[in-house]
């Protein structure tokens, strides 16, 4: 500490022993209780985070749980699409209200409050950021056990957001098995482990194909690494989805919650396990 300290650290940029860490975690919406809140990331676009954000929620529904999707992909929201949802956002005196699909998942995007889901997302970094951060701020998300943030790809702006304003439990990160994702998911680990954020595991996208006459599995896009992956860092592989296209057409078809399937059963379990910690 320098002799002529006035204890008064926002006005100073000395970096001495006694400047306590500043948590720069938001509060959420004052009537919400959100129980465990959990990202799903990728170090790039088109590996399927979406399709395992929607499949997480869906999941823990059945479980009997209250589960909710915060779609922070402002350019490429397509959680509504997926779950068939064309009703929009409403707001009230608690705050912006989510949509709730079918069975019940509450859902935010940026979809749900332009007038045409084809109109694009033309804003700079530090609006959408913003606009994320106000997701959790100003959404009445209710009572929900489990949070799903729909991440953007890469290491920018809005997952540097969503990592310092909310508080994870955990993130998951979705890859696929082309070799040269094994470098943007070490990214992807590099950044959370920076950020001081837990790393649940991965799954692996597009794992496979299996032949509907022999039952055979095809690996479409050569031999996985993911297990290689994991081993390095020392985290879990949850799951592995085939290329399937009843899995597709559901989703296209915005019927996600009518999908079988135990490929991400082991994620349930593992987010399950995760110690109480109410936002």
């Amino acid at each position: 500490m320098s002799e002529t300290c006035n204890h008064d650290c926002s006005s100073c940029s000395a970096n001495c022993s006694s400047r306590e860490p500043q948590d720069l975690h938001e509060k959420p919406n004052a009537m919400s209780r959100i129980h465990k809140v959990i990202g799903v990331v990728s170090g790039k676009g088109g590996v399927g985070k979406s399709l395992v954000t929607s499949l997480m929620a869906v999941l823990t529904n059945r479980a009997g749980y209250t589960s909710a999707i915060m779609d922070a992909d402002m350019t490429g929201p397509s959680i509504p699409r997926i779950f068939g949802l064309t009703e929009k956002a409403s707001s009230s005196e608690l705050g912006l209200n989510p949509v709730s699909s079918k069975t019940g998942v509450r859902i935010m995007s940026v979809n749900l409050l332009l007038e045409n889901t084809t109109d694009p997302v033309v804003w700079r970094g530090p609006v959408i950021a913003g606009v994320v951060k106000q997701f959790w701020t100003d959404v009445f998300w209710g009572n929900v056990d489990y949070l799903f943030v729909d991440m953007p790809p890469g290491t920018g702006d809005v997952p540097l957001t969503v990592f310092q304003s909310i508080k994870l439990d955990g993130i998951i990160i979705v890859a696929s098995p082309q070799e040269l994702v094994g470098m943007i998911v070490e990214k992807a680990v590099n950044m959370a482990k920076l950020m001081d954020i837990p790393v649940l595991g991965l799954v692996e996208n597009m794992s496979y194909v299996e032949c509907p006459d022999c039952g055979r599995r095809i690996s479409v896009f050569g031999d996985s690494h993911v297990d290689e992956l994991a081993e390095k860092y020392g985290l879990p592989v949850l799951g592995k989805i085939p290329i399937n296209p009843k899995l597709a057409a559901a989703c296209d078809a915005g019927m996600i919650e009518l999908f079988e399937g135990d490929w991400l059963d082991e994620a349930v379990k593992v987010i399950e396990q995760l110690p109480e910690s109410d936002s």
